[in-house]
């Protein structure tokens, strides 16, 4: 019995394909392994592996053709720079989860509920900062978090084309860029915890210095408590509005702070 043998030109364009899909899957590996939601360190390895591959999927037919490296210094280079831009890229969107972390962090420490359910991440964080955490990335999920991603994807190839390395002047002002807004945000959104603290304290003070017989600190200690939980409560909706809002305009502009 004879097998039916593949056309030369069907093979020759399985072979162009499957470049193009491991090239792009390059990027997007490295990229999705540090997303929010999608790579966590608690999510299994071979859902973070499905999860890149579905990515991939999903961005390598909406870009030009991807030829084959035509040596194997070349692909080596393709996997290096893509590599670092996946990086790079994905990191700009974890410092997002970073300054909700550090704004919670900021939050518990001012208002004593730093020490409180801690742990419930993949690192230990207070309790303020687990829940904007968790309620953060469950808002951006619903808000259509991986179809940002992968529009984010398909456009990042016009910025870096695939085997160049980006300049690393550009790459350095871009990143100090994206740590300061970072930082900037989380003391934004830990503003009312701040606000609360200070004000609690110069009440404290004022109190000691009026009745020094008073044990301000076993009184206190629980307004400020029960105070900062108020404040988690009624204030939570807006500081995730506010970090939702700054997310999307990063996605509009993610270049800002390069020139």
């Amino acid at each position: 019995m004879t097998l039916l043998a593949l056309p030369p030109e069907l093979l020759a364009f399985l072979g162009a394909g499957a470049w193009h899909f491991a090239i792009v899957f390059l990027r997007v590996a490295a990229m999705s392994s540090v997303l929010p939601a999608f790579g966590e360190q608690y999510v299994p390895m071979r859902v973070k592996l499905a999860i890149a591959i579905a990515f991939t999927f999903v961005v390598a037919p909406a870009l030009p053709q991807i030829g084959a490296p035509d040596h194997v210094v070349l692909f080596g280079r393709l996997v290096v720079s893509e590599a670092i831009i996946g990086l790079a890229l994905g990191m700009g969107v974890r410092l997002f989860i970073m300054g909700l972390q550090t704004a919670g962090t900021i939050a518990a420490q001012s208002t004593s509920l730093s020490q409180v359910l801690g742990g419930i991440g993949a690192e230990a964080m207070p309790a303020i900062g687990a829940v904007l955490m968790v309620g953060g990335l469950a808002l951006a999920v619903m808000m259509g978090l991986h179809v940002r991603i992968a529009e984010f994807l398909i456009y990042s190839y016009q910025f870096f084309p695939v085997g160049e390395f980006p300049a690393a002047s550009m790459f350095s002002k871009w990143g100090v860029h994206r740590i300061s807004q970072s930082f900037y945000m989380a003391f934004t959104l830990a503003a009312p915890f701040l606000v609360t603290a200070v004000i609690y304290n110069l009440t404290l003070g004022v109190i000691n210095r009026a009745m020094p017989q008073l044990m301000v600190f076993f009184v206190g200690a629980p307004v400020i408590t029960l105070g900062g939980m108020l404040i988690l409560m009624v204030g939570s909706p807006l500081i995730l509005d506010v970090w939702m809002r700054a997310l999307m305009a990063f996605f509009m502009n993610p270049g800002g702070g390069a020139q």
